[in-house]
């Protein structure tokens, strides 16, 4: 496949169905703004189509529709209803559930029909005959109403096994009633890349219909499965942002793009606006409160990220070769992790990543990749907790680890009220004694835990001597136990990450209780903000 290929059905449709198949997610719940918020997202990205939901069979999708009408302003896609053919037995213009999509304000109609014999008969329980009635009459419906239709086939292939002249019939019947598209659905996501280049092949050469795919993940192949469909003829793609989907997901949209693009020269969003995938990624991720996968192909933080020493000594000379590509195509960034695998090439080029040259002083930079080692031998990780890494930089080229204050000592007392009201249970003291800019403070704060009355305490002190830490706020907070066998006696690692409202810093911290280990993770934390505020 190329960008020769001829193009039958006009241009090529890139369609996102986050909003409703996505939302099928297991526990993923979106409101009504943030659906809103998605769709603006996805417009950014430059897909075709954004399928919103389904209208009339839930509040929350007739309201976004409703709302959609003058709240979304749409530069780039369509927005697509999506529903069912007629019920059997009714008219399509008597239809309920029809009329919501006739009404819902889309240009864009997606029907879903049953092309399964056995799914017509056992779900439908009603007539081959009349399924294909139903396709035909609520097709031509919403055609005859202006609107511009896409037949979702579902269970397509797993039918096509059963009875292929059936599951053949019923794209025609849709074509022919004026639908546009033709998606086969790979319902389940049994499908394997070579199965789908033979079914998609066979549909187009048949029946001569527009062919799009929808495919879903649970054979790890749902990007695999859309490719080999493209290959094979199809001129629509179906999937979602991130992957999302109920069971494993549907096809990752991202991946489906940026490999058509970049790796098949195929151009399938408006130049230009691919660049924004790994923004655009985040921010949905953001929305809907699903921690972003760090191994997302072209997208994840560790798409572009080197660890092993080999490779940072490879890519010092020439990034591209342990790079399949230049990240800045998808808006993402190389990383270098510095772990326990790091060589001297490694942490040359961190440090150069976080500002520091280092090609004249080799010297610190053994130093440096040998305490990393040491360090990590004793359970700590640099990979992702750059902000403790740079100060243990700073320490090494400069002579001394930057501080703004001298920890004197501290404590934390947990009180257990035993009859106290639900919530109230436990409350945590801590006292902590420190110096800063020549003055002695003890200050005491309470919190909902150790930990959190350990910042409060903290912060209280230094805050005296340093207002700008009022911009600081913990907003991650990790714990893992090291060595487990040891039981309640094991060795605890803490990485905490902090904003300060424009970009975010992690620390870690390690100890023989969480406590100690939390205490020099906020230590961290709050030296390295200070610095980068230039207190």
């Amino acid at each position: 496949m190329s960008s020769t290929t001829p193009d039958l059905h006009g241009a090529f449709h890139v369609y996102d169905t986050t909003l409703r198949d996505g939302a099928q997610q297991e526990g993923l719940n979106l409101s009504v703004a943030d659906k809103l918020t998605i769709a603006q997202q996805l417009d950014g990205l430059g897909v075709g189509y954004i399928e919103g939901g389904w209208p009339g069979s839930n509040p929350k999708d007739t309201e976004f529709f409703r709302r959609a009408a003058t709240e979304l302003d749409l530069k780039h896609a369509k927005l697509a209803a999506f529903g069912a053919t007629r019920r059997a037995g009714v008219r399509a213009a008597d239809d309920p559930l029809v009329a919501a999509l006739r009404e819902s304000g889309a240009s864009v109609v997606t029907l879903v029909a049953k092309s399964h014999a056995g799914h017509v008969e056992k779900a439908l329980r009603t007539t081959l005959q009349e399924n294909l009635a139903m396709v035909r009459d609520t097709v031509a419906h919403l055609r005859a109403e202006g609107q511009q239709v896409f037949l979702d086939a579902e269970h397509f292939f797993d039918g096509y096994r059963l009875d292929r002249d059936y599951a053949f019939e019923v794209l025609r019947t849709a074509a022919e009633a004026g639908a546009e598209v033709v998606a086969l659905c790979d319902t389940n996501g049994g499908m394997l890349p070579p199965w789908v280049s033979d079914v998609v092949h066979d549909v187009i050469s048949t029946t001569g219909v527009r062919v799009g795919i929808h495919c879903h993940n649970d054979t790890g192949c749902a990007v695999a499965n859309t490719l080999a469909a493209v290959d094979a003829g199809a001129s629509h793609v179906q999937g979602c942002i991130n992957g999302y989907g109920e069971r494993t997901g549907n096809a990752d949209l991202v991946n489906v793009v940026a490999n058509l693009e970049l790796k098949l020269d195929r151009q399938v969003l408006p130049p230009g606006l691919l660049t924004e995938a790994t923004r655009i990624a985040h921010a949905v991720a953001e929305v809907t409160n699903v921690p972003p996968a760090s191994r997302q192909p072209y997208v994840g933080t560790s798409a572009f990220a080197h660890k092993a020493g080999l490779h940072a000594s490879a890519i010092k000379v020439d990034p591209d070769l342990y790079q399949h590509m230049d990240p800045a195509g998808v808006g993402n960034d190389m990383r270098l992790l510095v772990s326990e695998m790091a060589g001297r090439a490694s942490i040359e080029l961190k440090g150069r990543e976080l500002g520091f040259d280092l090609s004249g002083d080799p010297e610190v930079v053994t130093r440096v990749t040998q305490r990393v080692k040491e360090l990590e031998a004793r359970g700590y990780t640099f990979e992702a907790a750059d902000a403790s890494f740079e100060l243990m930089l700073i320490e090494e080229a400069e002579g001394r680890r930057p501080a703004y204050f001298e920890t004197e000592s501290w404590r934390v007392i947990t009180e257990t009220l035993v009859n106290a009201a639900p919530g109230q249970e436990a409350i945590s003291e801590a006292t902590v004694k420190l110096k800063a800019a020549g003055v002695r403070y003890v200050v005491t704060g309470e919190g909902n835990g150790p930990v959190n009355a350990l910042d409060q305490a903290l912060r209280a002190a230094i805050g005296q001597a340093f207002p700008e830490i009022a911009k600081f706020e913990l907003i991650d907070f990790k714990v893992r136990i090291l060595d487990q066998g040891h039981g309640t006696d094991a060795i605890t690692r803490v990485l905490i990450e902090t904003t300060d409202g424009e970009s975010s810093w992690v620390t870690v911290g390690v100890g023989a209780n969480v406590i100690e280990a939390s205490w020099e993770a906020l230590v961290d934390s709050l030296t390295y903000g200070l610095r980068r505020h230039e207190v």
